[in-house]
């Protein structure tokens, strides 16, 4: 915490006295906020306390409940796709004979990043309202046309427009509900990844239902769309189930914008109505009126004069360095995405090679076997952020050193699952690496948004997510000339998870003692 100081705010006396209490109140237990912007924009720094202060004083609704659900829809999404090309790639190849073998892996990864960068600086540009309220439905349709592929070309094509779609997922979720929750409840942004899991459980679920059952098995001369239609029924399955996540998202609730958004952009009467209209709802109280944000002044050093410029684009990321405190987490949580961008690919998504030659070295030659153990695998990553959202909870550890525990887990897991000698061990093993490295990961999706400043939050969270692609594309270079049925690259993402445990000690931010602006 840089400077827990508000700058003077003439506000009515009762509204200024309730305020004041509450500001000691939270000053007093050593909190604040992460980033101080007094220096840089004391009328922004001001109209955030006050925002901050509001929200705390509504709490938790079932607004944020919904929330919870709709955004981690979006988890759900990205994660099922990111295994789709991984899971199907074998029957794809069987019936399209291409040269390359892994295109679907490299287009899903280049649809990523693109859509990782395109959402998130948007958000920053033009609001949150947008991407949240479309990205599914993009996702779903161009997801079901992919399983309607008439060549290996096209379905990396549409791969790749399937990703743009939810390459925005994990940058609007995390931020839009980061924006509406009190501080008090931040560690639940770690327990929406369960999402994540849940997503991937299905995508594995979904698979175990077709491909074994749908497939080219050894005995077929030929392999024609007619007796291979499991890999399809995968992409129509999951992106039935996306179309439906889509609706839901934009019935369920009718949503407009962040408070912290409109502060950005010097739309004070809407952030507040936003506040009075959740309040009102659900029966809470709320001091916060428009005289006390117009009184702050005007915000000056969040948008260009002109929105679709280079100056604009420039000062999202000018931004991210406003301090060098700043500076020093942006990279190091920009780093952090990096390294888990390459370690993730290559151990996850490249799981079924490895299992598939474990399993035929532990006479597992069954395909019923090997999808029914990848299923049970991807379950166990629904209780990691359950246990990283205990964890980061508490002030002793935080999220800074939950990330390590996942971190060195992961390490000592993957150096033991190298040892496997049975199917049992094998089965149990990838069980606990899964539950470890979703420790880590639940934890980094949480703690990105909340040490980047809100008028900058989705471009740094988008360029952290877009740096995970690029390695995510290295990763599959990687995997293409290399041997992922062997031990290496479980060597590698071991050494890997080390270097983030021991980056993630290093963090200048707790975001478990500090309220994000």
């Amino acid at each position: 915490m840089e400077n827990d100081k508000a700058p003077h705010v003439r506000l009515p006396d009762a509204a200024k006295e309730d305020r004041d209490h509450r500001l000691v109140a939270v000053h007093s237990n050593g909190e604040g906020e992460i980033l101080s912007l007094d220096g840089i924009d004391p009328a922004l720094a001001a109209k955030m306390r006050l925002v901050n202060d509001a929200i705390e004083q509504i709490g938790f609704t079932p607004y944020h409940y919904k929330l919870f659900c709709l955004n981690g829809f979006g988890y759900a999404a990205d994660s099922m796709l990111a295994f789709l090309p991984s899971i199907t790639a074998g029957n794809v190849t069987a019936e399209f004979n291409p040269s390359y073998l892994r295109a679907g892996q490299l287009s899903l990864y280049i649809g990523l990043l693109v859509g990782a960068l395109f959402w998130g600086i948007s958000a920053d540009i033009v609001g949150r309202k947008w991407a949240f309220n479309i990205t599914l439905l993009v996702t779903s349709i161009f997801t079901i046309i992919a399983g309607a592929s008439p060549n290996y070309a096209v379905w990396g094509t549409f791969n790749a427009l399937m990703a743009f779609g939810a390459g925005g997922n994990l940058v609007l979720d995390t931020t839009v509900f980061l924006e509406y929750l009190p501080h008090s409840k931040t560690w639940a942004i770690t327990l929406m990844a369960a999402w994540w899991g849940i997503g991937q459980t299905a995508a594995g679920l979904i698979a175990w239902a077709f491909l074994p059952n749908f497939s080219c098995s050894a005995d077929h001369v030929v392999c024609s769309r007619s007796n291979n239609m499991g890999w399809r029924y995968v992409y129509f399955t999951s992106g039935g189930l996306i179309l439906l996540m889509s609706v839901l998202r934009v019935t369920i609730i009718r949503f407009h914008e962040t408070p912290k958004f409109c502060l950005c952009r010097n739309d004070d009467h809407n952030a507040v109505n936003i506040l009075q209209n959740i309040a009102h709802k659900y029966n809470r109280p709320l001091d916060l009126n428009i005289e006390q944000l117009q009184q702050c002044g005007r915000t000056s050093t969040t948008h260009a004069d002109k929105s679709a410029s280079f100056s604009e684009l420039l000062l999202h990321y000018k931004g991210l360095f406003m301090t060098r405190r700043e500076g020093l987490s942006t990279v190091l949580v920009w780093f952090s995405w990096m390294l888990i961008g390459l370690a993730y690919p290559l151990y996850y998504v490249f799981l079924p090679e490895y299992l598939s030659s474990r399993g035929a070295d532990f006479g597992e030659s069954s395909a019923y076997i090997t999808w029914r153990d990848y299923a049970i695998t991807n379950t166990l990553a629904v209780p990691g952020p359950i246990v990283a959202a205990y964890l980061c909870r508490t002030k002793i550890l935080g999220r800074k050193y939950t990330m390590v525990i996942g971190g060195l887990l992961s390490l000592v897991f993957l150096f033991a699952y190298t040892t496997v000698r049975n199917a049992p061990q094998n089965l149990g093993f990838s069980c606990a690496i899964s539950v470890a490295i979703n420790i880590y990961y639940g934890t980094l999706y949480a703690y990105t948004p909340e040490v980047l400043p809100s008028a900058h939050r989705a471009t740094g969270n988008g360029t952290a997510v877009a740096l995970n692609r690029v390695m995510g594309i290295v990763a599959v270079i990687i995997a293409t000339f290399a041997d992922t049925s062997s031990s290496v690259p479980i060597y590698l993402c071991a050494a890997l998870f080390g270097v983030m445990a021991l980056i993630a000690f290093t963090f200048p931010f707790e975001p478990a003692r500090q309220r994000s602006v």
